[in-house]
């Protein structure tokens, strides 16, 4: 065992709470503080709730966002029949299917070819994104007109600061 701290002896007057912070014993001092439970830290704020209504959806924005989106979506779905496709032409998928359709066509010479396939297959895709986007575009059109009329739609956002490291 150790000895006791010596107590400091100062020639000027210290507050209370000093005075106990240079005087208190090296194992308390590298004690962490801890805090009552429930309680918020000095400069902490409890989250600040704000309720926002969203009035009104720039058409023009809209168009470029789901113009992104779709042209992404189609761009995916492309990518996974081609591979698919290669897939199924490597099994012999494809070659059954030509013979199967043939036997319905009562033609010998039916076959698929796959750049016409691709092709027709982005032709769609192109097609759809189109429709899509004009579809998001209305949408949000009559969005704008029934937020004029029932006020658009709230939402809570909660705000919470940051969380300082020291």
């Amino acid at each position: 065992m150790s000895a006791p701290p010596e107590r400091v002896k100062r020639s000027d007057p210290l507050p209370a709470a000093a005075q106990h912070a240079v005087t208190d014993t090296p194992r308390r001092a590298a004690r962490p503080a801890t805090k009552a439970r429930g309680a918020v830290a000095a400069g902490a704020r409890a989250p600040r709730r704000v309720r926002q209504t969203i009035k009104k959806i720039d058409l023009w924005s809209a168009l470029k966002i789901s113009l992104c989106f779709y042209v992404c979506e189609m761009a995916v779905a492309v990518t996974a029949f081609a591979s698919l496709w290669v897939i199924a032409q490597a099994f012999g998928v494809i070659g059954n299917i030509e013979n199967f359709i043939g036997d319905l066509l009562s033609t010998d010479d039916f076959t698929f070819t796959s750049p016409e396939m691709l092709r027709g297959a982005i032709l769609v895709g192109l097609v759809l994104v189109m429709l899509q986007v004009v579809v998001t575009v209305v949408a949000c059109a009559f969005y704008n007109l029934f937020s004029q009329l029932f006020g658009g739609i709230e939402i809570t956002v909660v705000q919470e600061d940051a969380p300082s490291h020291r």
